[in-house]
């Protein structure tokens, strides 16, 4: 019966990967088909930008469902964070290399000049030390320190969420709704963070 069990989640966490990767594909194949509109790279390099931000959301969103819906998907987080983490990558490459072609000087300048490449590196940064911690190995080996490093998600999920909002000239309803999804959770995440002590009724 349990090893029934873990043989469905495994598949169901394989149909995730596959179903949560088709988003890029399709992304793919517009834009090698000229079928991305004007500016090509521009929206295949968004539209991925995009998609890791929503992952990375849905993997905040797992708790408050359990807590509040009585919906366990605690088993899936980790896969809908390598997601999130991977759309970062697919974002970042195409930023690299077909929006600004490998040249390193014009790299470093926004990087270190432009507020919304820099929180979107600091934002990177973090998924990145979060996916190479996803795993029971490391798990085992950094013991409590393991939850303290990925609670640095909320903060990976601030900077994602500000980078995206800054990333237009003109502010967005689109943007300032995931910025306030993103707030609503971290909220939710203060308040679980606060004991709250049950009144008794007086005797």
């Amino acid at each position: 019966m349990v090893a029934r069990r873990v043989r469905s989640a495994g598949l169901i966490r394989l149909a995730l990967y596959g179903i949560g990767l088709v988003p890029a594909v399709v992304s793919f194949v517009l834009g090698a088909t000229n079928r991305l509109g004007a500016d090509p790279v521009n929206t295949f390099e968004r539209t991925l930008g995009l998609w890791a931000l929503r992952f990375l959301i849905l993997s905040l969103c797992i708790t408050p469902l359990r807590d509040l819906a009585g919906v366990n998907l605690l088993r899936y987080r980790r896969a809908v964070g390598l997601l999130a983490f991977w759309y970062a990558l697919f974002h970042l490459s195409a930023y690299v290399a077909l929006d600004q072609g490998f040249d390193l000087h014009t790299l470093l300048a926004d990087v270190t000049t432009r507020p919304f490449i820099i929180l979107g590196m600091v934002a990177f940064t973090i998924l990145s030390a979060l996916a190479a911690t996803s795993n029971g190995w490391a798990i085992r080996r950094l013991g409590r320190r393991w939850k303290v490093l990925h609670r640095w998600v909320y903060a990976a999920a601030i900077c994602a969420a500000i980078h995206f909002i800054l990333s237009f000239k003109v502010i967005r309803v689109e943007t300032l709704l995931y910025g306030l999804i993103v707030a609503a959770l971290l909220a939710f995440r203060v308040y679980r963070a606060v004991p709250h002590r049950v009144k008794t009724p007086p005797v």
